[in-house]
């Protein structure tokens, strides 16, 4: 998920129907402090207007209560006022969202913000590539005259295979990290298309991925092949697959630099 520090709030919300008759019934105003803290809520989760606590546990009224800090009757009056005049859903897993999302959040401030997250893990692995890896220690002979030299020599010995331990260690972790921000888009993909993950779901899935491959460059493509395919499982890769080369993936990155996002294409009717 990717949080903003905004929403938007149309001037003319008062001027709304719904608004209007909210004001008409007992507690109004505070039933609409609790619609504006949901927006809010929504917000700060920004996953097209869903409201969680995790992807596997919804908001109960008692935890709303708490979080709101507002009686749990009123929470639940409000609740069932915004569900009745259709400002809320709930999806089969009983999780919440904001009908008409876009009416309250900025789509194309939100899509900016997402592939700005993307281009930062993408120069991110860039920068790590550019790294010198670590190289297999040269059997070399060498003859000491003394044993100041020999201490000298182990000692330097030592301290590289501490560097070359610390850069594999690294490399290790910060790939993790890009799977770890792979499979995350995934479950968010499946949560747009109102298919969330449990638990158990995303277990099963990591233990078909590891069927597929074993290698983790070719699992983090087998995830960003249903990602941009909109694919709520995951699939073999197709036969033309091949590992991307540094210099693919650089020109990759001076393109997309360049391109417009799908967002201003769509908007424009191109």
């Amino acid at each position: 998920m990717t949080e903003v520090k905004w929403i938007k709030l149309l001037t003319g919300m008062f001027d709304d129907e719904k608004i209007k008759l909210i004001e008409n019934i007992p507690e109004a105003d505070m039933i609409l402090i609790i619609w504006i803290k949901l927006l809010t809520l929504a917000g700060k989760k920004n996953v097209n207007g869903y409201i969680f606590l995790t992807e596997n546990i919804p908001y109960t009224d008692e935890m709303l209560a708490t979080i709101f800090n507002r009686p749990l009757n009123t929470i639940r009056l409000a609740l069932e006022t915004f569900k009745k005049f259709g400002m809320i859903s709930f999806d089969e897993n009983e999780i919440m969202y904001i009908t008409n999302w876009e009416k309250h959040q900025n789509i194309e401030g939100l899509e900016k913000i997402r592939e700005q997250n993307r281009l930062r893990q993408r120069k991110f692995q860039e920068e790590h590539k550019k790294l010198p890896k670590p190289k297999k220690g040269n059997n070399v002979s060498i003859t000491l005259n003394n044993a100041t030299d020999k201490k000298r020599l182990d000692k330097k010995r030592l301290d590289k295979k501490r560097l070359d331990k610390k850069r594999l260690e690294e490399e290790i972790k910060d790939k993790d990290i890009v799977f770890k921000n792979t499979l995350t888009d995934f479950k968010e993909m499946r949560i747009e298309k109102k298919k969330s993950m449990t638990d158990k779901a995303v277990d099963l899935l990591l233990k078909k991925l590891y069927k597929l491959s074993d290698d983790e460059d070719e699992q983090i493509e087998i995830l960003n092949q249903s990602i941009i395919n909109g694919w709520t499982g995951i699939y073999p890769l197709k036969n033309n697959y091949t590992k991307p080369t540094k210099e693919s993936e650089n020109k990759y990155s001076e393109i997309k630099d360049n391109m417009p996002t799908l967002t201003e294409h769509l908007r424009k009717g191109e």
